[in-house]
């Protein structure tokens, strides 16, 4: 391993010593956010690496938010294959992440907060858990959480790594903090070639390409079958605007009241936004009524598994998907949906998903979140890119009047999703082996 120069030492210590400066102000964020997101504020001493002891030798997976914590539902599925038995030790860093892990943990597991990036949070929650390697998803980087575990002879791994331009660009400016935590990675798993040369560049040492974990995730099939029943029932068309974020809702609900007479040439469709955030379904709510639309939400129906919604949401303008981990619901309801994060400069949320359903996808210009599953997406005729949301809506609108076509690209869709299943195998087997477990 080589040697971090004094210019990148001095920088990790100038990083660490603003952080600890910092900790009360992160920690009374934390209970702030706590009241809008009570599972946030919960158990504020793991935030410091507190915590009970565990028995050593887990396999830690570092899954920051909700969409980290899904692609690493098929990772983790594999590890357990690969080595039935396998203790997990789960971390995240937002409630959403937090919650969905719940559902992955066995006998056996633990679930932490990250610790804050200061060395001693690292150290404590190192000497705590003592895992035999540690699991970055996707692009996390945390200096002094690697550099420790380096210290205390954990490999780490970044899985489903990907690094866009920007990012590679970005990182220069920061090259004496950045550089020596990517040393330290001693394995990269890249979603493509692409990620793969730029994270060779960022100085990462051992980069293989093994593809992306979220073709390996399946619809949830009773969710998706009671989605469809739910659009049989309801005699219209759905267009989805598909985790949605910031100023792209406003702009959804402008260009639909703009295109009334596309729109009653389509069958009268219904609307369908669901968010990318929790915290924002009431101001969402609040915009679709301010926009004089009627609005449903999904939180009305009740937590219980309904055949049918109400007669009188069947009817509404606008219905508003303000539920957790229903993903498959939404899309089987969908006739088409326009891809969240896609219309503004955020990168895009996950298109495989909506392949894996079966839906197609109208795309913005701005998907270098999921670059590779983009092109890829266009070739296989899954999804088409537009530069504005409403030549999205447009074009989404003009799709649901000829029905070949529309099935055309459904079909497409899941063939595309199904093409590239297989990274999490392809993971799995080098990440067990720094543990020095073999299944061979």
């Amino acid at each position: 391993m080589i040697a971090d120069s004094f210019k990148e030492r001095l920088a990790r210590g100038v990083f660490s010593t603003v952080l600890r400066l910092a900790a009360p102000a992160y920690l009374l964020r934390v209970f702030l956010r706590g009241r809008q997101e009570p599972l946030y504020a919960a158990h504020p001493g793991e935030r410091f690496g507190f915590g009970d002891a565990i028995a050593p030798g887990s396999v830690w997976v570092h899954a920051v938010s909700l969409g980290e914590t899904r692609a690493a539902v098929a990772l983790i599925e594999r590890l357990r294959q690969d080595r039935p038995g396998m203790r997990l030790l789960l971390t995240h860093t937002t409630a959403t992440g937090r919650e969905a892990g719940r559902a992955l943990l066995r006998e056996g597991d633990t679930q932490r907060w990250l610790p804050f990036d200061t060395p001693g949070a690292v150290k404590r929650f190192l000497k705590r858990t003592r895992p035999a390697v540690g699991v970055l998803m996707e692009t996390e980087i945390w200096p002094n959480v690697q550099h420790q575990a380096r210290k205390a002879g954990v490999p780490m791994v970044l899985a489903n790594a990907r690094l866009s331009a920007r990012s590679l660009r970005r990182g220069e400016k920061f090259k004496a903090l950045l550089a020596p935590a990517a040393r330290t990675l001693r394995l990269a798993l890249a979603q493509s070639q692409a990620d793969a040369e730029r994270l060779r560049q960022a100085g990462v040492p051992d980069v293989r390409v093994c593809g992306n974990l979220k073709f390996d995730l399946q619809p949830d099939e009773a969710q998706l079958a009671r989605g469809r029943a739910w659009r049989a029932g309801l005699n219209r068309p759905v267009v989805m605007l598909a985790v949605s974020r910031e100023g792209e809702e406003a702009a959804m609900l402008t260009a639909w009241k703009a295109a009334a007479q596309a729109r009653a040439q389509a069958g009268n469709p219904l609307l369908l936004i669901v968010p990318r955030h929790p915290q924002r379904f009431d101001e969402i709510a609040a915009m679709v009524t301010d926009a004089g639309l009627t609005l449903v939400r999904r939180s009305a129906f009740g937590t219980s598994e309904i055949t049918t919604p109400p007669l009188s949401a069947g009817v509404a303008d606008v219905w508003l998907g303000d539920s957790m981990r229903e993903m498959s619901l939404y899309y089987g309801l969908a006739d088409v949906a326009l891809l969240g994060g896609s219309f503004e400069k955020l990168g895009g949320q996950n298109l495989i998903e909506t392949a894996a359903c079966g839906v197609p996808l109208f795309m913005g210009p701005h998907t270098f979140n999921f670059a590779e599953a983009a092109e890829l997406s266009l070739e296989a005729g899954a999804a088409r890119r537009v530069e504005t949301l409403p030549q999205a809506l447009d074009e989404a609108l003009r799709l649901l009047t000829k029905p070949q076509e529309r099935d055309a690209m459904a079909a497409a869709a899941t063939a595309f999703a199904a093409a590239h299943r297989g990274a999490a195998a392809r993971m799995a087997a080098p990440i067990l082996a720094l543990t020095g477990y073999s299944s061979t």
